[in-house]
Protein backbone atom coordinates (compact mmCIF):
# COMPACT_ATOMS: atom_id res chain seq x y z
CA UNK A 1 0.00 0.00 0.00
CA UNK A 2 1.49 3.65 -0.87
CA UNK A 3 -0.20 6.97 0.02
CA UNK A 4 1.66 10.13 -1.44
CA UNK A 5 0.71 13.76 -0.74
CA UNK A 6 1.07 16.39 -2.59
CA UNK A 7 0.12 20.59 -2.97
CA UNK A 8 1.12 21.54 0.57
CA UNK A 9 3.03 24.87 0.68
CA UNK A 10 3.29 28.46 1.68
CA UNK A 11 -0.36 30.88 1.64
CA UNK A 12 -1.26 33.70 3.07
CA UNK A 13 -4.14 33.84 5.59
CA UNK A 14 -7.38 33.54 3.21
CA UNK A 15 -5.39 31.77 0.76
CA UNK A 16 -6.54 28.37 -0.85
CA UNK A 17 -4.26 24.89 -1.11
CA UNK A 18 -5.72 21.84 -2.82
CA UNK A 19 -4.03 18.79 -1.21
CA UNK A 20 -3.55 15.63 -3.13
CA UNK A 21 -3.45 11.89 -1.98
CA UNK A 22 -2.35 9.35 -4.52
CA UNK A 23 -3.23 5.85 -3.76
CA UNK A 24 -2.18 2.43 -4.56
CA UNK A 25 -1.50 -1.11 -3.80
CA UNK A 26 -4.49 -2.03 -1.71
CA UNK A 27 -7.42 -4.17 -3.08
CA UNK A 28 -9.59 -3.72 0.22
CA UNK A 29 -13.33 -3.96 -0.80
CA UNK A 30 -14.63 -1.72 1.36
CA UNK A 31 -12.51 0.94 2.51
CA UNK A 32 -12.26 4.71 3.92
CA UNK A 33 -9.14 7.20 3.34
CA UNK A 34 -8.46 10.21 5.97
CA UNK A 35 -6.83 13.20 5.80
CA UNK A 36 -5.46 14.06 9.63
CA UNK A 37 -3.06 16.97 10.36
CA UNK A 38 0.12 17.28 12.81
CA UNK A 39 0.80 21.00 14.11
CA UNK A 40 4.23 21.43 16.39
CA UNK A 41 3.92 20.44 19.27
CA UNK A 42 0.61 19.23 19.45
CA UNK A 43 -1.37 15.40 18.76
CA UNK A 44 -2.45 13.83 15.16
CA UNK A 45 -6.21 15.14 14.50
CA UNK A 46 -8.41 13.84 12.32
CA UNK A 47 -9.55 16.52 9.20
CA UNK A 48 -12.01 14.37 6.89
CA UNK A 49 -12.53 11.18 5.78
CA UNK A 50 -14.16 10.02 2.45
CA UNK A 51 -15.47 5.91 1.87
CA UNK A 52 -15.60 3.70 -0.95
CA UNK A 53 -19.71 3.77 -0.35
CA UNK A 54 -18.94 7.96 -1.06
CA UNK A 55 -19.26 9.06 2.63
CA UNK A 56 -17.68 12.10 3.28
CA UNK A 57 -17.40 13.55 7.07
CA UNK A 58 -15.19 16.77 7.98
CA UNK A 59 -14.40 17.46 11.95
CA UNK A 60 -15.28 21.30 13.66
CA UNK A 61 -12.11 22.04 12.04
CA UNK A 62 -12.36 21.79 8.48
CA UNK A 63 -16.35 21.87 8.29
CA UNK A 64 -17.45 24.59 6.09
CA UNK A 65 -13.81 25.76 4.82
CA UNK A 66 -12.39 22.02 3.55
CA UNK A 67 -13.84 20.14 0.26
CA UNK A 68 -12.97 15.95 0.39
CA UNK A 69 -13.30 14.55 -2.73
CA UNK A 70 -12.32 11.68 -5.15
CA UNK A 71 -10.99 11.06 -9.25
CA UNK A 72 -13.60 8.99 -10.65
CA UNK A 73 -11.52 5.51 -10.20
CA UNK A 74 -11.27 6.60 -6.50
CA UNK A 75 -7.21 6.30 -6.86
CA UNK A 76 -6.78 10.19 -5.96
CA UNK A 77 -8.21 11.31 -2.99
CA UNK A 78 -8.22 15.68 -2.71
CA UNK A 79 -8.79 17.95 0.50
CA UNK A 80 -9.49 21.47 -1.19
CA UNK A 81 -8.99 23.90 1.80
CA UNK A 82 -10.41 27.25 1.56
CA UNK A 83 -9.90 30.45 4.28
CA UNK A 84 -7.04 29.32 5.50
CA UNK A 85 -6.00 30.42 9.00
CA UNK A 86 -2.58 30.44 10.69
CA UNK A 87 -3.72 27.69 13.11
CA UNK A 88 -4.39 25.49 9.97
CA UNK A 89 -0.89 24.94 9.56
CA UNK A 90 -0.03 21.42 10.23
CA UNK A 91 1.61 18.34 8.09
CA UNK A 92 -1.22 17.04 6.61
CA UNK A 93 -1.56 13.08 6.06
CA UNK A 94 -3.51 10.79 4.18
CA UNK A 95 -3.91 7.45 5.61
CA UNK A 96 -6.14 4.19 4.71
CA UNK A 97 -7.95 1.60 6.91
CA UNK A 98 -9.82 -1.68 5.44
CA UNK A 99 -12.61 -1.05 7.03
CA UNK A 100 -15.82 1.27 5.06
CA UNK A 101 -17.55 4.08 5.73
CA UNK A 102 -17.29 7.35 7.58
CA UNK A 103 -18.85 7.69 11.05
CA UNK A 104 -21.12 10.94 11.75
CA UNK A 105 -19.83 13.20 14.48
CA UNK A 106 -16.96 11.05 15.00
CA UNK A 107 -13.56 12.68 14.28
CA UNK A 108 -11.21 10.08 12.28
CA UNK A 109 -8.71 8.34 14.73
CA UNK A 110 -5.27 7.69 14.42
CA UNK A 111 -4.69 4.38 15.66
CA UNK A 112 -8.04 3.22 13.47
CA UNK A 113 -5.47 3.31 9.97
CA UNK A 114 -2.96 1.00 9.17
CA UNK A 115 -1.37 2.77 6.60
CA UNK A 116 -0.12 6.53 6.00
CA UNK A 117 1.73 9.04 3.47
CA UNK A 118 4.46 10.87 4.24
CA UNK A 119 2.88 14.06 4.66
CA UNK A 120 2.81 17.18 3.27
CA UNK A 121 3.82 20.92 4.84
CA UNK A 122 1.00 23.25 4.92
CA UNK A 123 2.30 27.09 6.35
CA UNK A 124 -0.38 29.80 6.38
CA UNK A 125 1.48 33.50 7.11
CA UNK A 126 -0.79 35.98 9.16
Amino acid sequence: VQLVESGGGLVQTGGSLRLSCAASGFTFAEWAISWFRQAPGKEREGVSCFSSSGTTYYSDSGKGRFTISSDNAKTTLYLEMNSLQPEDTAVYYCAVRSWFDCLPNYDPQVDEYDYWGQGTQVTVSS
